[in-house]
């Protein structure tokens, strides 16, 4: 049996491991990956900080080569570590080889950014004297990623923390090590040195805990549950360092009169359902004026009927299984709490039975949901949908933005009118117009409001913000 093990300090190590099981096919083990103690995660972060002075003062053709070949290797590799990907998570292997493209896309991205770190020369308002405004890497940078996207989301903060010169002590979900695991590995043969980039998998008890107890983690990047980022944040504030957090979502999708049914019909099923509807962008709450209530819900349906639940390696599948039978529970719960609230459970729900034994779960498509229901306030993280009825525009957007949370939110709809006034008005971070909720772009930023987010922007020229610190220089001419 190979243990996939941790790095510390430029060592592999760990002697104990923790199968990986495939969703799709509990019989089959993905591999077998190590778990890291709380002496290992602290020998991880004493040596991030014993590698933080030279790495920070390193050339940018040095960082741009490294993050230019790791970006290289995952693009070359983008069929094999997709297939990971989607052995570990469950996402079908077409959506599992995109999101790996899209990590490589990420490193190509910050590898350029090496290029391009830049700063500012003004004059001072007193004479004879110059200001200099650059930025600095932070230093330590703790990394705490979470299972839905097990190698888009370390690629958009491993490669900026990289790029602008600080170090790492990264701690995937225990779910999914695998992803983690690779792009760790390609990182050190793209010629890391010892000590910038520390792995260590195991439980967020005994790692995440270990890292937020400790005074020599600078900054921390969390992705992951409101309840665990609170705790990150309140950690975070008694040493006074820098934290950045991605959390819940419970994005809305409306849907007006004036809207084009197919593409209504099209965004509004990959927003709730697709990628087994795990994504913190995805749309469990559509929001549907009356003129078109019925002749969508009636398409919905229809357009459900085809979608194929089965093994995320199998040709044709559309959507693979819930992640694990934990996450399994959790959304037949939350499908058994709509039915006592009064939502009419209109389309799937059941458990499936596929040729190999996984967790699969048919879409569920509640109608006569109201905004206060439980499904419509809580974060169910699966492919689970509720219809909101709602008399005309105004009604639908005051809906959409009653929410403690604000990442993404969409709207279909043909009036130029209407698209402009939601795009200026939903509170969210990101707007979606005849678009899914969910899908980003790699260069641009993602992060939402409310209860959704905290801190800076990810991805994009925007990852400085968080990654670096400002530092203004005066000198006298």
């Amino acid at each position: 049996m190979t243990i996939h093990q941790n790095l510390i300090a430029g060592e592999w190590v760990g002697a104990d491991g923790v199968e990986n099981i495939n969703p799709s096919n509990t019989g089959d083990v993905v591999g077998t990956y190590a778990r890291a103690s709380v002496e290992d995660t602290k020998a991880a972060i004493a040596a991030a900080k014993a590698a933080f002075p030279a790495w920070s003062r390193s050339g940018i053709l040095e960082r741009h080569a490294i993050l230019r070949k790791a970006a290289d290797e995952i693009l070359a590799r983008k069929d094999e570590l997709g297939r990971l990907l989607s052995r570990e998570e469950g996402k079908t292997l077409a959506e599992g080889i995109g999101e790996t493209v899209r990590a490589g896309q990420i490193f190509d991205f910050f590898a350029g950014e090496c290029l391009r770190l830049a700063g500012e020369v003004l004059p001072s308002v007193r004479p004879n004297i110059g200001v200099e405004i650059t930025r600095e890497p932070v230093g330590v940078v703790g990394i705490i990623t979470p299972w839905n996207f097990p190698i888009a989301i370390p690629a958009w903060k491993i490669a900026p923390a990289l790029c602008y010169g600080n170090t790492v002590v990264f701690k995937p979900a225990e779910l999914v090590p695998g992803c983690s695991w690779a792009i760790v590995d390609i990182l050190v043969r793209a010629g890391l040195p010892k000590g910038v980039l520390n792995l260590v998998m195991g439980k967020g008890s005994v790692v995440g805990q270990t890292m937020l107890d400790s005074p020599d983690v600078n900054a921390i990047t969390f992705t992951g549950s409101t309840g665990t980022g609170k705790r990150v944040a309140v950690a975070s504030v008694e040493h006074n360092r820098k934290y950045q957090l991605e959390m819940g979502g419970k994005n809305p999708f409306v849907v007006l009169d004036d809207a084009d049914l197919g593409v209504a019909v099209e965004a509004a099923v990959n927003s709730a359902f697709f990628s087994t509807g795990q994504r913190c962008t995805a749309s469990s709450r559509v929001i549907v004026t009356e003129g078109i209530h019925d002749r969508f819900v009636a398409a919905v349906g229809e357009r459900l009927k085809s979608v194929v639940v089965d093994d995320a390696l199998k040709a044709g599948t559309h959507i693979g299984p819930v992640v694990d039978e934990t996450q399994l529970k959790q959304d037949t719960d939350y499908i058994e709490i709509g039915q006592k609230e009064g939502a009419k459970l209109a389309f799937g729900g059941d458990l499936l039975k596929r040729d190999t034994p996984g967790f699969y779960l048919a879409p569920a498509l509640f109608t006569e949901a109201t905004n206060d229901m439980r499904i419509s306030r809580e974060e169910i993280f699966g492919p689970v949908a509720a219809v909101i009825r709602v008399k005309d525009y105004e009604e639908a957007l005051a809906i959409a933005n009653d929410t403690p949370f604000g990442l993404s939110s969409g709207i279909a709809t043909t009036s130029l009118k209407h698209a402009t006034h939601f795009k200026r008005n939903a509170e969210a971070g990101m707007v979606m117009v005849n678009l899914p909720t969910a899908g980003v772009d790699f260069h641009v930023p993602f992060g939402g409001r409310k209860g959704s987010s905290f801190g800076s922007r990810e991805q994009g020229k925007y990852a400085n913000e968080f990654y670096t610190t400002v530092k203004t220089a005066y000198t006298l001419a």
